[in-house]
């Protein structure tokens, strides 16, 4: 996958630590330089996603209500 490409991971009605687990399975499974667009309504995942972005070496894109772009380096 490219730069150009997106993956999207719907995350939405779960509770943490599950989108972050997805985000984390989505990311094993693609390329540097893809981004994952992360779809979670969990309060938390405000918290727990730029964490794990910051712990894995990750590119955090956007993070805004409901929503995060992340780019695998």
């Amino acid at each position: 996958m490219g730069d150009s490409e997106e993956v999207l991971v719907d995350a939405r009605g779960h509770k943490c630590p599950v989108p972050t687990l997805r985000l984390r399975r989505a990311l094993e499974g693609v390329g540097s330089g893809t981004v994952v667009r992360l779809l979670a309504d969990d309060p938390m995942a405000r918290i727990d996603v730029p964490h794990f972005c910051s712990q894995q070496g990750l590119e955090l894109l956007e993070a805004a209500e409901t929503t995060f772009r992340v780019r695998k380096r």
